[in-house]
């Protein structure tokens, strides 16, 4: 049953046009402006983002900072094992390797800071840390390489430039193991543009999980819902995006994360009534949207959540036909490619 639903998902990728490192400077990617009323179809680049963004518009970010949370180990007999982090769970963390390991093995990062295998849990793995686990995120910073995603396998990145580039500019909150990429496009310059053209500029956070590259389960149909991810908006911006909502402004969310951020606090009525806290929140067709009047996003996988999320919001027919333009006029794809806006 859900694999004929993800099917209409489906389409080509050129593995060519599959972004290995992001353009420089980010704000010259290029942009696929889209009017859902007219079928208009503008090529531009973020660098002319504020021509297409109305006056008084609030445009949504995600603030999340992104862990460095891929660290490589050695075992005892030399083979080096690369450990993804995904969470924290009481005394242990739930990782993915990219070797087999087996209970009790030790995997070193320097003699006396290694991970012990615990146990093995269908594709994850818990260990246990030689280190107190409240330093976790310093092993991190001092150790960690970029979470950077499976399709990204090509990179002519360095390690420091990977964690650079794989990271808002203005990323605050650590608790993400993927990147917000929509966000990945804006610089200061752009921002402060968009700033002196009277558009007001908010922030959330929602930390992004594992299940942003998880593959679509008959589960997730059956539940109608996704993996859970933390969320949260200050009081001064929710009272900011409440009173814009009452005013009929236009809400801008920049990334498929603010969606689901923005779309799991709010209620029918417009007002923010779950600020804080976790979201399984399943976005697809049928769906009716309560707060997002336009979306700024990157070009998804195929088959995936975020795409169907995407759908939901501007016509999945629609959606396809602007995946072939982008396609035939050779847009860079997924996280480190180019972007488009829709309204």
């Amino acid at each position: 049953m859900f694999e004929t639903i993800l099917k209409k998902y489906d389409y080509q990728i050129p593995k060519d046009l599959i972004a290995q490192k992001p353009v420089t400077p980010r704000d010259a990617a290029r942009l696929l402006v889209y009017e859902k009323l007219t079928k208009k179809i503008v090529d531009s680049t973020f660098k002319n983002l504020a021509d297409f963004i109305p006056t008084n518009a609030v445009l949504v970010f995600n603030e999340t900072k992104v862990i460095p949370a891929r660290v490589e180990t050695v075992k005892a007999n030399g083979v080096k094992v690369i450990v993804s982090y995904v969470e924290r769970k009481g005394k242990l963390i739930k990782v993915m390797l990219n070797k087999n390991v087996k209970v009790g093995d030790k995997l070193f990062l320097t003699r006396k800071t290694y991970f012990t295998v615990k146990k093995v849990d269908d594709k994850f793995f818990w260990l246990s840390c030689s280190f107190v686990l409240s330093g976790l995120n310093d092993i991190f910073e001092k150790y960690g390489r970029a979470p950077l995603p499976p399709y990204i396998d090509a990179s002519p990145l360095s390690v420091k430039q990977a964690r650079a580039e794989y990271q808002t500019v203005f990323a605050k909150t650590p608790g993400s193991i993927a990147a917000p990429t929509a966000s990945l496009h804006f610089t200061k310059s752009l921002l402060r543009k968009l700033k002196a053209k009277g558009v007001t500029l908010q922030y959330v956070t929602l930390h992004v999980g594992l299940g942003t590259f998880a593959l679509l389960t008959d589960e997730n149909f059956k539940r109608n819902k996704l993996h859970e991810e933390w969320y949260s908006i200050d009081h001064q911006t929710a009272n900011i995006l409440a009173k814009a909502k009452a005013q009929n402004r236009p809400i801008i969310a920049v990334g498929t994360t603010v969606v689901r951020t923005l779309e799991s606090a709010f209620n029918q009525r417009g007002k923010i009534t779950k600020p804080k806290g976790s979201t399984a929140l399943f976005i697809r067709e049928g769906y009716k949207f309560k707060v997002v009047n336009a979306l700024i996003t990157n070009f998804h996988v195929p088959k995936s959540s975020l795409l169907m999320l995407v759908c939901a919001f501007g016509k999945r027919s629609e959606i396809l036909k602007l995946y072939q333009h982008a396609i035939k006029k050779r847009y860079r794809l997924f996280s480190f490619g180019d972007g488009m806006l829709i309204k």
